[in-house]
């Protein structure tokens, strides 16, 4: 992509409603346009980010063995009304009346949907196990949204629903989730602890917030800190296998958010040099709750034994909106954002010195062609903005590689390659510095 036919609309300024940094950055380096409280649009480069965490989670789930579909936004009230949340939700969810007097609702998750979808079609043990997911934007009319994408309203979700015959199958599933999520935000470039958690209006009594630790995260954690040490199961795991060793080595040291927090229990079992406190961003959220919606809406199978039963059930939510503020707050810096490779929304900002050269312009022209044919997504700063400036924006939005071109450094047969997230600069020949960006 060339800038100077692109839509980036930089601010030079920290806009004053913004109060934490990913915030901040996502205004200031056009990704982001608030439309209303809680409601942004996202600009070309947000939406390049927020595809790429997208194709990550979508990666990450169908290893897993899920299934994608599509549900929409708009869902019947009578569905929730056969589970009993419709009255016990709360004012988070937006209820709406259409022309012909239908009770709807935008949907803030879709538990019940996804269970009137499946009662309708499997009806023997046989059939599973199943997990369905979907990646869909979902609404919560939050009464104080802040933070940008972090508390906003609207919002994209990955939520997958998993349906076993009995409760042993169902933790096999919830572990498979569990170690997905693991290997998912890895790619992302963060570390993330399971942590126990309150299930809230989903239900059941097991469930799991995945936390990002970071200075403004919303609320307060506790754990042993040989957590953040233990390694991520590799991309050979094997879904069909037992995963429990790896899901009880992750969850044998203490960790748990505020909510559920036993500091007796924490004393105990964690030694007082192994204790953090500190706060965290929750970015995915697993639920086991067995028979919650499929009991009262009737989402029966017949078992081995040819007697019918509920399906047990969990349910597995991914931020993927707030993933994007969430990498920006472990990975920034006083000039801007800093893209782990795997997200970043291109890999590389060809700097043009001075375009109109003709030297210069066919170095960027030759760069912009090897780059581009390596599949490294190259960003070519073709406008006639002073080298300062192109220096200021580059380090704002934050791409992995800098290569800077201009008529001093051909004339000595070199240009500079600089890497954002650590600041070392290399002056080299143009072949070198492309071969060392595709390394």
């Amino acid at each position: 992509m060339r800038l100077s036919r692109y839509f980036l609309p930089v601010l030079k300024q920290n806009p004053a409603e913004a109060q934490i940094a990913s915030h901040r950055l996502m205004l200031r380096a056009g990704m982001l346009r608030q439309e209303a409280a809680g409601i942004y649009a996202w600009l070309p480069l947000g939406y390049r980010v927020l595809r790429k965490i997208e194709q990550i989670v979508r990666e990450e789930m169908d290893r897993a063995g899920a299934i994608e579909v599509l549900m929409p936004t708009l869902q019947l009230a009578d569905l929730w009304r056969e589970s009993g949340r419709y009255d016990d939700y709360g004012a988070e969810m937006l209820r709406i009346t259409d022309r012909h007097e239908r009770e709807l609702l935008y949907g803030p998750t879709n538990e019940e949907m996804i269970t009137e979808i499946f009662r309708a079609y499997v009806k023997s043990y046989k059939e599973l196990p199943k997990n369905l997911y979907h990646i869909q934007w979902k609404f919560r009319d939050e009464q104080r949204p802040r933070f940008g994408v972090m508390r906003g309203r609207e919002f994209l979700m990955k939520d997958a629903y998993s349906f076993d015959v009995d409760d042993e199958r169902g933790q096999q599933s919830y572990n498979r989730m569990f170690v997905a999520y693991l290997r998912t935000f890895q790619r992302m470039g963060l570390q993330a602890a399971p942590m126990r958690a309150e299930t809230g209006p989903i239900g059941g009594d097991l469930s799991h917030e995945f936390i990002v630790l970071a200075q403004t995260g919303e609320s307060a954690v506790f754990l042993d800190r040989r957590m953040l040490d233990l390694p991520v199961p590799g991309e050979d795991v094997d879904y069909e296998g037992d995963l429990s060793g790896i899901v009880a080595d992750w969850t044998r040291l203490y960790a748990a958010t505020e909510d559920v927090h036993d500091p007796a229990r924490y004393e105990r079992e964690t030694a007082e040099a192994d204790r953090l406190t500190a706060r965290g961003i929750e970015v995915g959220q697993t639920f086991y709750f067995g028979d919650k919606y499929s009991r009262p809406m009737k989402a029966n199978v017949s078992g081995p034994d040819g007697v019918e039963r509920p399906v047990q059930m969990g349910s597995y939510g991914v931020g993927v909106s707030r993933l994007a503020g969430a990498i920006i707050e472990a990975s920034h810096d006083e000039a801007g954002i800093i893209w782990p490779d795997a997200v970043a929304p291109f890999g590389v900002g060809i700097v043009s010195l001075r375009p109109g050269d003709a030297a210069v312009d066919a170095a960027c022209e030759r760069a912009y062609a090897a780059l581009t044919a390596t599949g490294k997504e190259p960003l070519l700063d073709d406008t006639d903005e002073r080298p300062g400036g192109k220096f200021a924006t580059m380090d704002l939005i934050g791409l992995p590689w800098q290569l800077i071109i201009g008529p001093r450094g051909l004339a000595d047969g070199v240009v500079e390659l600089k890497r954002r997230r650590t600041g070392e600069r290399r002056t080299l020949p143009l072949d070198e510095a492309l071969a060392a960006i595709s390394a």
